[in-house]
């Protein structure tokens, strides 16, 4: 699972998010930013309103939460996901002895993004791909 600094830092780059059931995501907030929730439709549900879409809360007893806006929520993609967010982006995915390593095309250049984790990496190469379309 990546960081939620990382994936602060992709919401921040322009990706955004649409919940779908299966979703991982943190409330927003200072205190409360450390329970992972998963997109549900016995947990926690997307409902989609004029006003925006709402995830609520179904039978939750941690805590009297009924719903929160998803503007208020920070997805955080799972490793599939970043890695169909690269599309043709994506080249390789390798193993060194102490990270994973995605090499990626940005600005026309092959690149490689190092983390721990495979998905961090993933998240390092969309990153880099958000900001390069964007610049």
């Amino acid at each position: 699972m990546i960081t939620v600094a990382l994936a602060a830092a992709l919401r921040d780059a322009g990706l955004r998010w649409h919940p779908t059931t299966g979703d991982r995501f943190v409330i927003d907030k200072p205190g409360v930013d450390d329970d992972v929730y998963t997109v549900s439709e016995m947990t926690v549900e997307r409902h989609d309103y004029p006003s925006g879409t709402v995830l609520g809360f179904n039978g939750t007893t941690e805590w009297a939460l009924d719903s929160v806006d998803a503007a208020e929520s920070l997805w955080l993609p799972r490793e599939d996901q970043l890695r169909e967010l690269l599309g043709s982006a994506f080249v390789s995915l390798t193993r060194t002895t102490s990270d994973f390593v995605v090499t990626a095309v940005v600005d026309g250049e092959q690149r490689e993004f190092g983390a721990p984790d495979a998905a961090d990496a993933y998240g390092g190469a969309l990153h880099a791909l958000i900001r390069a379309a964007l610049d």
